[in-house]
């Protein structure tokens, strides 16, 4: 049965990445088959989060003269950007469990250098709500 749990750890750290998986239906699956679900919650946020933060990281690689010489941004606007995210733009890793954006929101936060800590956070409690919801559905079905 541990190996369920590590296959949960990794698809959820892919899901949360770019690559087509879907945790939730591991996640639900696992449930459904009589995984513990409290270590599947552990795993999967865990997991999920990881992947999050691992898109953080790679946005963190980016160089912000990009945005003054692609986007054709002035460096007073990008200083203004970057100060918001800073400050309020990192709680929106909260939102980085929603399909189709999730996986931009993290590298995006990266790219503007938001508040590292208040990213893990945030983003942790976002996926780990998402988990709690599809558990709480899901055991009430079976």
């Amino acid at each position: 049965m541990e190996y369920g749990y590590l296959s949960l750890l990794g698809v959820s750290f892919g899901a949360a990445t770019i690559l087509p998986l879907s945790s939730e239906v591991v996640f639900l699956g696992m449930l459904a088959t009589g995984f513990n679900p409290y270590l599947c919650l552990f795993w999967g946020t865990l997991g999920n989060t990881l992947g999050g933060m691992t898109n953080y990281y790679f946005g963190y690689l980016g160089k912000e003269d990009w945005l003054t010489k692609i986007c054709k941004l002035s460096p007073q606007k990008v200083q203004r950007v970057k100060e918001w995210v800073r400050i309020k733009g990192a709680l929106t890793a909260f939102f980085s469990f929603l399909p189709g954006v999730g996986d931009v929101i993290p590298f995006l936060l990266g790219y503007m250098r938001a508040n590292i800590h208040v990213v893990w956070i945030s983003m942790c409690l976002g996926k780990l709500l998402r988990y709690i919801l599809l558990m709480t559905g899901m055991l009430a079905l079976i």
